[in-house]
């Protein structure tokens, strides 16, 4: 067993609408929508038109700028659709799927070639699947869509404890000779360390894995974000690249090596006041199947906001879209477009705050929030320095400096202060607490691409 850390910074927020740990079944879909524009940074080239049969594995597109890496279909079927977007940009291929078709088959490998397959040989597998971008590339945050940047180290994270996360525990029942292929794989690609990341409350199939070092952190979220577990037990230094994945990724990928077929199911979760109490659980569902199959018929009541992701550090999606081939989480909370008598003038008895401004902020430490919804709860003015969102960051940097620097584009200043070490949702819940109602997010998210255009 590894390290066991505890994180101090942070802060938990106990949302209604916790989704349990049940598990549905969702019933392949008779079409599946599939959204290139998830992988950011890639210059794709089609190589299917509207009508085309395709099979499981087809590949769909490949990458200009890459082309060992090949999107291959999840899915048996007939191009439906492809949309394009400004530009003749490729935002999203619709495959039907009725009347099925075959699958086509790659190179499998037993559990025991896996353990002794060449980084070559598992790296070229992983882009000719297109698996690889189920890994994020740190620094800069986005997919692996290329093989010139070889990790140092890979961090799997089986514990993300942003409210409403897709369990780890629940992800791996059932699959633990997949999960533990998955990180074989992964132990192939790199020089270095897997590091395998869980919370207290890991199962002992995650607590079991061997060929990883597991660590398991302590603490309020953000102990869950992957910056989090990179910052204390392998910290990135300038020319470093570190890949980060998820647990329920890594079972995908070793289904993928073991089967020798592109997965088409995944473990997604959906929670929140804005769904029926029935319909916040666990999903096995088809890649790409439609939310109104998944769980978009079990809205509540009034009006409801839909996000990829959790609260945090998700975003809005259509009713209409459908599961992600990335994300695994959904979170539905109701828009709260009510305007509020007396203001920030009132007691606030029952007002979200962290401040002391309002009753709540003393009392309401460890209480259950169902009234929090989309509001933003007053106007966006101008970031004040105070040194406050540095509780909230585990990570060794001044928050408010660096902010300042992402918002004045000095690249120069922003490297120095160590932005090049962190994720936009490290700093999610500095907007969530933040009385300027500044979105730390965006901007540093903005930082990221520009360094990365630019070069460091």
């Amino acid at each position: 067993m590894g390290k066991t850390i505890s994180i101090k910074q942070g802060l938990d927020i106990r949302l209604a609408g916790t989704p349990s740990a049940d598990l549905g079944q969702v019933d392949q879909s008779e079409r599946i929508t599939l959204y290139p524009t998830e992988l950011v940074g890639l210059k794709p080239r089609l190589q299917v038109k509207e009508g085309d049969k395709v099979s499981r594995g087809s590949v769909l597109f490949y990458n200009k700028r890459c082309e060992a890496f090949k999107f291959r279909s999840p899915a048996a079927g007939t191009v439906e659709q492809i949309v394009l977007g400004p530009r003749r940009s490729l935002q999203a291929i619709v495959i039907n799927t009725q009347g099925g078709g075959t699958t086509e088959e790659l190179r499998k490998f037993s559990a025991d070639e896996l353990r002794a397959a060449s980084k070559e040989e598992v790296l070229s597998a992983l882009m000719d699947s297109g698996l690889v971008s189920l890994f994020q590339l740190r620094p800069f945050s986005r997919p692996v869509i290329a093989d010139d940047n070889l990790p140092k180290s890979i961090f799997v994270n089986g514990m993300n404890n942003a409210p409403f996360r897709c369990d780890a525990n629940v992800v791996v029942n059932g699959r633990e000779a997949d999960f533990q292929a998955g990180l074989n794989a992964l132990t192939r690609i790199t020089e270095g360390t897997v590091h395998l990341c869980l919370g207290a409350d890991a199962s002992d199939s995650l607590k079991g894995a061997s060929n990883v070092e597991v660590s398991t952190f302590t603490g309020a979220h953000p102990s869950g974000n992957t910056s989090t577990h990179i910052h204390h037990l392998d910290p990135i230094a300038p020319g470093d690249f570190v890949w980060a994945i998820s647990v329920q990724n890594v079972v995908s990928i070793g289904e993928f090596f073991l089967n020798g077929t592109i997965p088409s199911h995944k473990t997604i979760v959906a929670g929140g006041l804005g769904l029926n109490e029935s319909a916040r659980k666990h999903y096995v569902c088809p890649i790409g199947a439609p939310l109104s199959q998944v769980f978009a018929s079990e809205l509540a009541e009034g009006e409801n906001r839909i996000i990829q992701g959790d609260v945090f550090s998700g975003s809005a999606v259509d009713a209409g879209s459908s599961v992600a081939y990335t994300g695994n989480t959904y979170t539905v909370i109701p828009e709260d477009r009510e305007r509020h008598f007396m203001g920030w003038l009132n007691p606030g008895f029952n007002l979200f705050s962290t401040y002391r401004a309002f009753f709540s902020g003393v009392i309401g430490k460890d209480r259950e929030w169902s009234n929090v919804g989309t509001s933003r709860r007053g106007s966006l003015r101008s970031m004040v320095a105070t040194g406050f969102y540095d509780q909230y960051v585990p990570l060794n940097i001044m928050v408010d400096f660096l902010v300042r620097a992402c918002i004045a584009n000095d690249t120069d200043e922003a490297i120095k202060l160590g932005v090049l070490e962190t994720d936009p949702e490290d700093f999610a819940l500095c907007s969530v607490v933040c009385p300027s109602k500044t979105d730390f997010s965006a901007r540093v998210r903005s930082m990221l691409n520009l360094i990365e255009e630019e070069g460091f």
